[in-house]
């Protein structure tokens, strides 16, 4: 079998002969197409039509510039927005956040949730200029 296989590698015209033999030539033909139509009909830059559209902010980003940057940034978008941040960044693991319908109680989880991982590791970070304590 290996001399077999290796003969195909190096031969093209006997590797044809071989997939006929073997009934092999349009298995593969058939799972070519199929992964060729799969990755034309949903391109790299497309999303399907269940997913939201990207956020229109980093809120973590913003709540690292402080809780009021990050509210006054956030009442400006719509609910639809407020959405797609809770959506992108899985802020709503209960599946609640997305049904709310008031902006407020949207932006008061993105801001609570925001700021808790703004500020994650900070007890493990030194402020600048002080030394780690040594222990006796």
């Amino acid at each position: 079998m290996r001399v077999v296989a290796e003969e195909a590698e190096r031969n093209p015209d006997f590797r044809q002969r071989v997939e006929i033999a073997l009934n092999l030539a349009d298995r593969t033909k058939t799972q070519t197409d199929e992964s060729d139509q799969r990755r034309s009909s949903l391109t790299a830059n497309q999303r399907s039509k269940n997913r939201r559209p990207p956020p229109v902010i980093d809120p973590v980003e913003a709540a690292r510039a402080g809780e009021n940057v990050l509210r006054s940034t956030l009442a400006k978008l719509s609910l639809d927005q407020l959405r797609d941040i809770v959506a992108e960044y899985g802020m709503d693991p209960g599946k609640l956040v997305l049904k709310w319908k008031a902006s407020d109680r949207v932006i008061d989880r993105i801001v609570e949730i925001s700021m808790a991982r703004a500020q994650k590791g900070d007890a493990f970070r030194l402020e600048a200029g002080q030394s780690p304590k040594s222990e006796p």
